[in-house]
């Protein structure tokens, strides 16, 4: 876990999955494979092996050593409902977000049709707790528009849209039941070109749907010269979160020993 992200929508990220493959035009430049790729074949660095897909059952239990509330990005580096990572696994995963409550936890995934069959079956205990956030990536229509579909059929009391990158105009969207969107354009080199119109017509549905909106980036080669600015002004909206408080040492002891005996979650 980092306690700390630069990523503007979240405090910390958490990586019980290591690594991914691509499956959409959103994934052409994927962040995630530039770090990781940089660190293949050096023995010991957490990406030792780049990017290829792993589990690591060692990071299972992190959210319950952090005894102060944040936000949690599940799986910055990876995608959670891979069709190699096993319906076991993310039960168990799950199984933590739940007991370690005083958190806020933001699931995303471009596998929309897995998280929706999991939620509405195995993962069907997790599925109404509101301090779980569970959201798809929106990169275009023809493969984003129908993620968002599959999420609005998943039984979850907050919802949220990472439009990120985004790579056309998205038209007419259908935002009943999304509690949240994220817009964003790609960045670093190779950077595909975002228009500002079509980031103003997803900010006037949000306002028609009363969707939180959020703007967090022009992108572009260099995103620090580009900002966040949208006409002047920030957008920073967030969903409301579930009241949490720090948890006392005895409670986290607790939940350490309910996920031991439920998941067998050893370090």
């Amino acid at each position: 876990m980092s306690e700390k992200s630069k990523i503007e929508w979240t405090d910390a990220t958490w990586n019980p999955v290591r690594g991914c493959t691509k499956i959409s035009p959103g994934c052409a430049h994927c962040y995630a494979e530039t770090f990781a790729e940089r660190w293949r074949g050096i023995p010991g660095h957490p990406f030792e092996f780049g990017f290829d897909l792993r589990l690591v059952p060692e990071k299972l239990c992190d959210p319950i050593d952090w005894a102060s509330p944040r936000m949690i990005f599940v799986n910055s580096m990876s995608d959670l409902f891979h069709h190699d990572v096993p319906d076991e696994y993310i039960v168990k995963v799950a199984r933590v977000m739940v007991a370690a409550d005083w958190h806020t936890y933001q699931v995303l995934t471009k596998r929309a049709d897995r998280l929706r069959s999991l939620l509405n079956t195995k993962l069907d205990f997790a599925s109404r707790y509101p301090h779980i956030w569970w959201g798809v990536s929106v990169e275009n229509r023809k493969h984003g528009i129908p993620r968002i579909s599959s999420l609005q059929r998943a039984p979850v009391p907050v919802r949220f849209l990472s439009v990120e990158p985004l790579l056309e105009d998205l038209g007419s969207i259908n935002l009943s039941g999304i509690q949240w969107v994220i817009v964003g354009g790609e960045s670093g080199s190779g950077a595909r070109q975002m228009l500002p119109g079509w980031v103003r017509s997803i900010r006037a549905q949000c306002e028609e749907f009363g969707t939180a909106f959020f703007f967090k980036q022009w992108g572009g080669v260099r995103k620090s010269e580009t900002g966040r600015e949208l006409d002047g002004r920030t957008y920073d909206a967030f969903p409301v979160r579930s009241t949490t408080k720090r948890p006392s040492l005895e409670h986290r002891r607790q939940v350490w020993r309910q996920l031991n005996q439920e998941c067998a979650l050893l370090k």
